[in-house]
């Protein structure tokens, strides 16, 4: 797991330009506040159902999307709020979805785990723990079938990668050289329960070692760190070599769910890990080179918060779907055996 003792360091020679840094930090701080303000909402009942914030773990997604390109795909678990924010989604459509309105991303049909935009290249939002998974390799299967040369990010938690089809398709996806990246989205719990206390091999990017999958640990409280990974395993998967496995150790400020107690970790080792805060250490950056100043930065500020506001409002506004939606976008519309009965 990322050790919570190192502060971020900003003299040394960057290696992104400005513009890049300030995306990161308005990006992440979108996630951050979207994400804060959602669970304040499903305290006040606006919307039921699970919940699971991404709060702390915002360089994976910011330094995944600054590394892949349009036409790649995304696919990921329940924690989904923040991946289509990232790939550029407007918040409002994120939020309607939360309150099950038509409006929605998924036409509020979804909620809260099943965030899709298949425009922007995010497959998913799943509810099912590991379903991605070979999903995932199914989208890189298409990919190299057509010959496009993008790429599949697919995501789960160390908990998910508990699941036997994590194996069986680890197998395939390198016996097929597909164009795929596995991120274990490392936050050190599955639930409630440590990674030291579900296996015998703590460092968990070994588990691609017996399939001969290039595999490597990232920081993921460090947005440089994320995209210098995925830079060069999105480049090993374009050039045909095949998948990659990145064991991204994060931490999540929040518990799994709305509902998580988290009697499991004491509040030191949550303070701890704020230190490193992926927001504070990109701000650091930002503010030491000199890349904004104060009144931009509360701009940026304004700006985010503005685009929350906006978010509950349309939401809010937004009419629930007809009951007829029911029966709509459960098969392909083209299926050809469906029978009408009168």
């Amino acid at each position: 797991m990322a050790t919570a003792t190192k502060k971020a360091s900003s003299k040394t020679k960057l290696k992104h330009s400005k513009a890049q840094y300030m995306k990161w930090y308005e990006d992440m701080l979108l996630m951050r506040k979207f994400e804060e303000k959602t669970g304040q909402l499903y305290i006040q009942q606006k919307f039921g159902g699970f919940c699971h914030l991404y709060i702390g773990q915002e360089a994976i997604v910011a330094g995944t999307v600054s590394a892949t390109r349009k036409g790649d795909k995304h696919i990921t678990a329940y924690r989904d709020h923040a991946h289509p924010i990232g790939l550029g989604m407007h918040p409002k459509y994120v939020m309607a979805e939360l309150y099950g309105r038509s409006t929605g991303c998924s036409k509020g049909k979804g909620g809260s785990m099943h965030m899709f935009d298949t425009e922007l290249g995010l497959w998913g939002g799943h509810g099912i723990v590991g379903a991605q998974i070979p999903m995932g390799a199914g989208l890189a299967f298409a990919e190299r079938y057509n010959k496009t040369k993008n790429v599949v990010v697919t995501s789960f938690g160390d908990g998910a990668a508990r699941q036997g089809a994590l194996h069986e398709t680890f197998n395939m996806a390198m016996m097929w050289k597909l164009p795929v990246i596995f991120v274990i989205e490392n936050n050190n719990y599955a639930m409630g329960t440590s990674v030291e206390r579900t296996t015998n091999v703590k460092d968990m990017s070994k588990m691609g070692l017996s399939y001969d999958m290039p595999s490597e640990t990232v920081d993921g409280m460090s947005c440089e760190a994320v995209h210098a990974a995925m830079e060069t395993a999105v480049a090993r998967a374009r050039k045909g070599d095949g998948p990659t496995l990145l064991n991204i150790e994060t931490y999540r400020y929040k518990g799994h769910s709305m509902s998580d107690p988290q009697k499991y970790r004491s509040k030191e080792e949550v303070e701890n890990y704020m230190e490193i805060d992926p927001i504070t250490q990109v701000l650091k950056t930002i503010k030491d080179n000199k890349f904004a100043t104060e009144k931009q930065l509360e701009a940026i500020d304004k700006k985010v918060k503005d685009l929350v506001a906006e978010s509950i409002k349309f939401a809010e506004e937004s009419p629930y779907p007809e009951a007829d939606e029911l029966y709509e976008d459960v098969y392909k519309e083209e299926y050809p055996f469906l029978i009408e009965y009168k």
